[in-house]
């Protein structure tokens, strides 16, 4: 090992603890990185010429069309939250399946698969549906613990669930990694991959993941009625709640189908259809009377404020990655995975269980733009690996990450907007069922690649 080599390992500790003690993400990845090049280039085990490429890498995130599509999502999602579609929806589906067993539970689900669908933030997802029905869940005698671990759940699925923020990031990331790894291994004649692709094969697992979840709520109803029983008898007429039905599904479900279709059709990049759903969303907000300049001046700050924080992180860890590349840390990832007993196998599980551990303390966009730029190189080299499966086997484990305690994200939302009386060990027990399910949908995922992969090959 080059004494190089071991100062790109204190430098990602010294990254860690920087974080945990809880300075700025941004700022830590760019500010130890570049003392830690200043340090080698003074001890002569750092070239500075790897910093003169940062303009270049800055030039390129600001030239990089599909990143646009970041604020048009994320002015998408918030702008759909602040026009009350969640309420609507959550209402209406209460309406559906008010009358039975574990029918609050399926509602849930099903609005939080809509709306990972049509904003894919996951925050405010948990958010809106902890203030909407975590009341109405424990009024109608849920279990607090089954309550609050079926709204995390059904919040995070807006990581998976194209067209998701975290799925744009982590495709474009991919795409790059996965083209130089292909000429590195002398294959000249590379198969084009992109975000489109990641999208269309993160839908069949995020919609199998929705089913496992609303089947698991049947279930238990079924088996235990006690800890979901109906909310109350159904007193609306068949054709007045078809009518509701109508009302409150058809706009949001026109958007997606319109956002989405338009994208894996290959009618409009991610980017157009974006902008498109953009509209879409204002457009829904004034015919349901939720638009105002204090709502778009709102939104507006929103989106701001996120897209800052999102390019922020990317060039504070554009900043890292060369650092670690300039001390030869990417040589000694590579070794290091490439050179493990059972190849591929144990390589990935190496990588899938640390990025499972980073996602208890680190954000998803931390992680992809500090850990896939430095394992996934060495993946694509170990193995003849498929992007597409990669990226989704990437995204459902984070995904997991964010319910896991006792540092999953979601929890926290949940533990800010859930009464005093609810403990936070029961939002913990509430959602380990939850997390036994994604656990399982990656162990299907990993035995069964086409899960992922057949989509992409049949639309492209």
């Amino acid at each position: 090992m080059t004494p190089g080599e071991v100062v790109s390992i204190f430098l990602v500790l010294s990254v860690c603890v920087a974080m945990m003690l809880g300075f700025p993400v941004a700022f830590t990845l760019a500010g130890v990185s570049i003392l830690f090049a200043l340090g080698g280039y003074l001890f002569g085990i750092f070239d500075l010429i790897f910093l003169n490429a940062i303009p270049g890498r800055l030039f390129g995130v600001m030239n990089n069309e599909v990143l646009v599509a970041v604020p048009l999502f994320v002015f998408m999602g918030v702008m759909l939250e602040r026009s009350r579609v969640a309420e609507e929806l959550l209402t209406t589906m209460g309406q559906c399946f008010g009358s039975l067993n574990g029918g609050l539970g399926i509602s849930v689900t099903f609005v939080g698969m809509l709306l990972a669908a049509s904003t894919g933030i996951v925050g405010a997802t948990v958010v809106t549906m902890g203030l909407l029905s975590l009341p109405t869940m424990l009024k109608a005698g849920y279990d607090p613990k089954l309550a609050c671990g079926t709204i995390c759940a059904s919040g995070t699925l807006g990581q998976i669930i194209p067209p998701s923020i975290a799925l744009v990031i982590l495709g474009d990331s991919l795409s790059g990694i996965y083209s130089e790894s292909q000429l590195a291994k002398g294959n000249f004649i590379v198969e084009p991959f992109s975000v489109i692709d990641l999208f269309a094969g993160a839908l069949i697992p995020g919609v199998m993941l929705s089913l496992f979840y609303i089947a698991y709520l049947a279930i238990l109803a079924f088996l235990n009625p006690r800890t979901s029983p109906a909310y109350y008898e159904k007193d609306v007429q068949a054709w007045a709640l078809a009518g509701m039905v109508a009302k409150a599904m058809l706009p949001p479900l026109f958007l997606i189908v319109a956002v989405l279709g338009s994208i894996l059709g290959g009618l409009a990049t991610p980017t157009e259809a974006a902008s498109f759903g953009g509209v879409g969303a204002t457009l829904l907000a004034l015919v349901r009377r939720q638009l105002s300049f204090k709502v778009l001046r709102d939104v507006g700050q929103a989106t701001a404020r996120i897209s800052a924080m999102v390019f922020a992180i990317l060039i504070g860890a554009s900043i890292f990655s060369l650092t670690f590349r300039g001390f030869g840390g990417d040589h000694l990832v590579q070794e290091f995975l490439t050179g493990l007993p059972g190849g591929f196998f144990t390589a990935m599980l190496m990588v899938m269980v640390v990025m499972f551990v980073m996602g208890f303390v680190l954000d998803f966009i931390e992680i992809v733009f500090i850990v896939v730029p430095i394992v996934a190189p060495a993946l694509f080299l170990a193995g003849d690996v498929d992007p597409v499966w990669l990226g989704v086997m990437m995204a459902l484990n984070l995904q997991t990450s964010f319910l896991t305690p006792p540092f999953g994200w979601a929890l926290f939302y949940m533990r800010g907007v859930a009464p005093a009386s609810i403990k936070t060990t029961e939002i913990y027990r509430g959602v380990m069922p939850f997390v036994l399910i994604q656990i399982l949908m990656l162990a299907l995922l990993w035995a069964f690649p086409e899960i992922a992969t057949w989509l992409p090959s049949v639309l492209f």
